[in-house]
């Protein structure tokens, strides 16, 4: 830990930011890496669960999706099984919906990734610039400078390296990072189109479908007696 402080004190007051930054990042990091995690939990077992309910009772089904409601597959199905007998498009377009807003919250934090990959380096830059400018400052070339002029400008030379290199290792740690979040992201946006396709078939043939006699089908009523004209 000392050697910690160390660094932020060798660095100079451009590791104030950069510790800041540093903070900021790794909770967004901790915060969508347990999101991934409980979103992946039971993921297909919910979604086939919903599935095979589906084919012999949408109320089954809806109990099933409402129950796993706090995680994104489940609220992704209870969408259009809780709208109670609508047409195959109004059931498509609460599919889509409901994946846009998890999709929504799937890309929260990068954001603040993206702005981690172009801000660090360049604080780490801006940290070169002021300890070399410490270094030339504490140079007294041709002036027969002392052993503490010495010792300044080989402290301005650490503090440029030293916020070079912080500033790199975030940025490049946070890119890695982002670009595992966007690989999931994208993964998951193709899953949910999958099982959303799935449950959209299994309600149009099922239960929709002109002819299908379901109980949970409404029937549509029969046709009037045509009406003979006489002369």
């Amino acid at each position: 830990m000392s050697t910690l402080f160390d660094l932020l004190y060798k660095g100079g007051p451009v590791m104030v930011p950069l510790a800041g930054l540093s903070l900021l990042t790794v909770s967004c990091i901790l915060e969508r890496s347990l999101y991934w995690f409980q979103l992946s939990r039971g993921e297909d077992r919910i979604a086939h669960d919903v599935l095979d309910a589906a084919r012999y009772s949408l109320d089954e089904a809806r109990a099933i999706a409402e129950r796993y409601k706090d995680l994104p597959i489940g609220r992704f199905l209870l969408a259009p099984l809780k709208l109670g007998h609508p047409t195959p498009e109004t059931f498509s377009l609460a599919l889509e919906a409901a994946g846009d807003q998890e999709l929504v919250e799937m890309r929260k934090g990068d954001k603040l990734l993206e702005t981690t990959v172009a801000i660090a380096p360049l604080l780490g830059l801006l940290g070169t610039v002021t300890g070399l400018i410490v270094t030339f400052t504490n140079l007294n070339i041709g002036g027969g400078g002392t052993g503490a002029d010495t010792s300044k400008a080989a402290a301005g030379i650490g503090e440029s390296l030293i916020t070079t290199a912080a500033g790199m290792v975030l940025a490049i740690m946070a890119l890695a990072i982002f670009r595992v979040f966007v690989t999931l992201q994208a993964r998951q946006g193709d899953y949910f189109a999958k099982i959303g396709s799935e449950l959209e078939v299994i309600y149009r043939h099922v239960w929709y479908e002109p002819g299908n006699l379901n109980g949970d089908h409404p029937i549509a009523p029969p046709l009037a007696d045509p009406v003979t004209i006489t002369h």
